[in-house]
């Protein structure tokens, strides 16, 4: 067997050495190797790809989690590809764009099989890929994560999260008064809902809060509710990629300026707040307990989102992580094996999900009507260059790093939630700050609906 193979076999019997999974060569989507997509020779990657599509146009490719897992894939490590040839622009993003918009453009030309979009959304949504996918970022993050880092950083984070929104509500309105479009106009069908974290705290409720306060149908304010959405999303990944290039250049404009990834700027005891380097191998063994312990953690955080309802099960997923990282209720074993499954699900299927979640949630159609009005893409670009600034400002000055704190949660704040973290962190290339972007939308989405509901009476129609 070859030295790269993706799979070595160890010499010795016992079950934690049989086999071992090393990860030679970087994340597919990384430009290490352009002859090769997904990390398999490329004649044979276009091959599955070509049988896949095949499959789709005659409509025949069954609604299962396995085909759900080759389709993404396949589309997906395909999109990254061609987004790493691009010299320069792919360092801001392009692949993660690329995966994000691609499959909806096609869908909305009208050139993308049926089979193939209903496969992808069934297997996002019916089938959980979402859930699956987050919350192993955030049970490994969390548990692979320094106690030091954890404790300094975590109380000290809800700063510039609350600071950021009132700059931004109060900023939106302020230009929304400006233009005409109004000032609490501004708030409610702009800042609010793109700074609610995603579709699930923002434009569903709150149409629902409008619908009622106005006696309109919520289908009357969905539609401008989503684009604003939809759009602040496309704008946090641009952003995003453009901070990650920008500090690829490895240029510090000031002290604390670009953290390469470490969120908190500390002095002193660096050692102890770094994050501890990526092992190269796993065993099937500790990927499977990695796996059990990410699912054990989401179903505890569903418990509690049953009985305690105001905070969504994602919160509670990331603070019961905490939690168990805190009070050090695992040992080291199994913490390393959620970190490594969170690991394996950032190396390998960020481009399947991105894929699923441009097939699912992004209407082409909805974004180009919302492209026509200058005011409204104004204030909703204003809006994400706001949230990323004020939230890189104020968390500069409680000694986090720029570039880190700008991604989240200032444009995490800004983009659709569970899947636009995934797009903002991808092209940002920091996915391992999932479960504070995760607290970012949960508990921020949740202080923003608080604070729409109070605005409600004000809404002049």
């Amino acid at each position: 067997m070859s030295k790269t193979s993706s799979i070595r076999y160890g010499t010795n019997t016992g079950p934690e050495t049989q086999a071992i999974l090393t990860r030679e060569r970087p994340n597919w989507f990384q430009r290490s190797n352009l002859n090769r997509i997904g990390d398999m020779p490329i004649s044979y990657f276009l091959v599955i790809a070509a049988l896949i599509t095949f499959a789709g146009v005659i409509g025949i490719l069954p609604s299962s989690m396995l085909v759900g897992f080759a389709v993404t894939l396949a589309f997906g490590g395909l999109l990254m590809w061609i987004g790493n040839w691009v010299p320069v622009i792919r360092d801001y993003g392009l692949p993660t764009i690329l995966c994000t918009f691609v499959p909806a453009i096609l869908m909305f030309a009208g050139v993308l099989p049926v089979n193939i979009s209903d496969v992808a959304s069934t297997f996002l949504d019916g089938q959980g890929f979402l859930d699956f996918f987050v919350v192993a970022v955030i049970a490994g993050t969390v548990l692979g994560m320094p106690r030091a880092l954890l404790v300094k950083a975590g109380p000290r984070f809800a700063i510039p999260l609350v600071g950021c929104l009132a700059v931004t509500f109060l900023v939106i309105g302020a230009v929304g008064a400006l233009t005409g479009y109004g000032f609490i106009d501004g708030i409610l069908f702009v800042a609010a809902p793109v700074m609610a974290g995603g579709l699930g705290l923002g434009a569903v409720p709150m149409s629902e809060m409008y619908a009622q306060h106005t006696g309109q149908e919520s289908g009357f304010f969905m539609g401008d509710l989503i684009s604003a959405v939809v759009v602040a999303n496309i704008f946090c990944i641009l952003f995003a990629g453009l901070l990650n290039g920008i500090g690829k250049a490895r240029k510090q404009w000031f002290i604390g300026f670009n953290g390469e990834g470490e969120l908190l700027r500390t002095k002193g005891t660096h050692a102890e707040l770094k994050m501890p380097k990526k092992k190269t191998a796993s065993t099937f063994n500790s990927l499977g307990k990695g796996l059990l312990i990410a699912g054990a953690l989401f179903v505890l955080g569903t418990v509690l989102n049953y009985y305690l309802p105001f905070l969504h099960a994602y919160a509670w997923t990331v603070l019961a992580a905490a939690a168990v990282k805190l009070f050090g209720l695992l040992p080291e074993e199994l913490e390393e094996a959620s970190s490594e499954w969170g690991d394996l699900l950032t190396t390998y299927f960020v481009p399947a999900l991105l894929v699923a979640v441009s097939m699912t949630y992004i209407d082409i159609a909805e974004v180009l009507q919302s492209l026509t009005n200058p005011a409204f893409l104004l204030l909703v670009l204003l809006c994400v260059i706001v949230a990323g600034l004020s939230s890189g400002i104020i968390g500069w000055l409680v000694r986090f790093n720029f570039i880190e704190i700008a991604i989240t949660p200032g444009l995490v704040m800004a983009d659709t939630g569970g899947s636009g973290d995934v797009s903002v962190l991808s092209a940002s290339e920091r996915m391992h700050l999932m479960p504070f972007a995760a607290i970012t939308n949960r508990i921020g989405g949740t202080l923003v609906l608080f604070v729409t509901s109070l605005l409600v009476p004000l809404l002049a129609i």
